[in-house]
C-alpha cells in the first residue's frame, strides 16, 4: 500500500504529528486474519508553548499500539513511537499531549465516537 494512498486512511492530526515509517501487512497467527499494521514515529517538533532552546529531544518513549478503523475488512493498528523532551537545566521531560487518541482507550478518538454511536443505534437490536 502506497503512502500517499494511506495519507487517505489516517486521522489528518495523525499526519501533521507524524512520519509513517512503515506499513506493514500480517496475519494473525491462530486465526491466520490479516491486518494492517502502521508504524508511525513523532516529527522533531517541540510541543508548542515550549521554547527550543530549552529542551531537547531525548529519544522515545514506548511504543503504543493503537486500533484505528479497518480498511478493506481488515484490522488497522497505529504503531506510535513519541518523542521525549528534557529540559536542559532541570531535567525535567515532558512529551506531547494528541487529543486524537480516545482517554483512557487503545482505540483512536474518531473510532471510539464511531463504536459508541453504533451500540446508541436501536435498529441494531431489531
Amino acid at each position: 500500500m502506497g503512502r500517499s494512498i494511506i495519507n487517505h486512511f489516517l486521522p489528518e492530526q495523525l499526519l501533521n504529528h507524524f512520519e509513517i515509517d512503515k506499513i506493514l501487512e500480517l496475519a494473525e497467527a491462530k486465526t491466520e486474519d490479516n491486518y494492517f499494521e502502521i508504524h508511525l514515529t513523532e516529527k522533531n517538533v517541540l510541543p508548542i508553548g515550549y521554547l527550543k532552546l530549552d529542551y531537547e529531544s531525548k529519544g522515545f518513549s514506548s511504543t503504543a499500539r493503537i486500533q484505528d478503523f479497518p480498511i478493506r475488512g481488515k484490522a488497522v493498528y497505529l504503531v506510535i513511537k513519541r518523542r521525549r523532551w528534557r529540559h536542559k537545566s532541570t531535567k525535567k521531560q515532558i512529551t506531547s499531549d494528541y487529543s486524537f487518541i480516545a482517554e483512557g482507550s487503545k482505540l483512536t478518538r474518531e473510532l471510539s465516537d464511531f463504536l459508541k454511536g453504533t451500540s446508541r443505534d436501536p435498529r441494531r437490536y431489531h
